[in-house]
């Protein structure tokens, strides 16, 4: 399938270089010479990736963002940035943006972040036993923590009630947690909770899909690098560890992790300090570290692929969310949850699942979890008459 781009910047020879750049690795390039044409843009087809301008007249980058993490969860957001704004880059870090870009810009880097955007919205589970995004979207302060931090999630089930009631007695303490589960059934979601209810719910929340990242950029994404620390690395780049400090680093499939890897991540757990690439200056990190997987950890141990100390180091607290086919329940909610968000997605006005329907599905074991059931329904409400 053909990856869908949105480039936007207000300078026609950036989106024109920007154009041929990304189209020269099989993707089709769609440009807007500003934020309000890319909302344009983003509400007549689908795209897999954006990658903006930070600073432009009218609707800047961070107001484009705020307005993809509100209506489109998921998307990520590239943004492209002069030196002098590379503050404001970092805060956007925060505020859910992907990754950032300096100009003038390498091109072999540009390609590269570009596919690893592409391939984190791939992987991605997003959406899948939760309610639609915040309606207010990001503002310029960090959010307060809601009251009900699981009041989006669908599910009544003893197995969903136990979990969040687990879930609320461990978000407070510091401890790293180990959430464990098959692809689809809501991992990113109960991280974002447990952050929600936590100390730290005023701090950065910053994710990392493992599988999006190659095995020689590892380092670089999780602990920065000083400029000229590699081909491409045309200026310093704080990583994922310093971006989190204060808040909560959320790992995805941690299974992924190489070997050398998991060897640095233990150190950083045990020892609180890291080295940027390049660097020779230790920095200390105060991050609340949440991982995810969907493998059996003690087979990749028993096997020599994963570490056994940073295994029990970061299976503190284990959660186990149960998979869809155990819960089936929850299905007729989950149902009614995706018919509204779709009406509103899709400007519909389908009001319900047949009764004949919803016992088929029940039936159905869902190997794809819930991000399968949201795919089904999206596809169903967008093809009716």
């Amino acid at each position: 399938m053909t990856k869908r781009i949105l480039v936007v910047d207000d300078e026609q020879n950036i989106r024109t270089v920007l154009r041929a750049l990304l189209a020269s690795t099989g993707a089709d390039v769609v440009t807007a010479a500003s934020g309000e044409e890319a909302v344009d843009h983003l509400g007549e087809g689908v795209f897999h990736a954006v990658l903006t301008d930070l600073r432009m007249p009218g609707m800047d980058g961070m107001d484009l963002l705020r307005h993809v993490n509100r209506h489109y969860p998921g998307l990520p957001v590239v943004m492209l940035t002069a030196h002098g704004t590379v503050d404001t880059a970092v805060e956007a870090l925060k505020r859910g943006a992907f990754d950032y870009l300096t100009k003038p810009f390498d091109h072999t880097e540009i390609r590269h972040v570009m596919r690893k955007a592409l391939r984190t919205e791939e992987a991605k589970a997003r959406s899948l036993i939760g309610g639609p995004a915040d309606p207010d979207g990001a503002g310029d302060e960090p959010a307060a923590p809601p009251a009900d931090p699981f009041a989006g999630i669908v599910g009544q089930t003893q197995a969903m009630r136990d979990l969040f009631t687990l879930v609320r007695k461990i978000a407070a303490s510091p401890t790293t947690i180990l959430i464990r589960g098959e692809s689809g059934t809501g991992k990113e979601l109960i991280a974002t909770a447990i952050h929600e209810l936590s100390d730290r719910a005023g701090g950065p929340l910053i994710k990392l899909n493992c599988t999006a990242i190659p095995e020689n950029l590892f380092e670089s994404e999780l602990f920065g690098h000083e400029k000229g620390a590699f081909t491409g690395a045309i200026a310093s780049k704080p990583g994922r560890f310093e971006l989190a400090s204060g808040g909560t680093l959320f790992l995805d499939e941690v299974g992924e992790l190489p070997k050398e890897m998991q060897v640095k991540l233990l150190r950083v757990l045990q020892e609180r300090t890291f080295e940027r690439v390049g660097g020779i200056r230790s920095l200390e990190t105060d991050v609340r570290l949440i991982a995810a997987t969907n493998v059996d950890l003690e087979k990749l141990v028993q096997r020599g692929e994963f570490r056994e100390d940073l295994y029990y180091r970061l299976n503190v607290v284990p959660l186990v969310l149960p998979p869809l086919r155990d819960r089936p329940a929850d299905i007729p909610l989950l149902l009614d949850h995706f018919v509204t968000k779709f009406n509103r997605k899709l400007g519909r006005r389908v009001r319900a699942v047949a009764e004949d329907a919803v016992a088929r599905l029940r039936r159905y074991p869902w190997p794809g979890n819930i991000r399968e059931l949201e795919n089904l329904m999206e596809r169903v409400i967008l093809l009716l008459d």
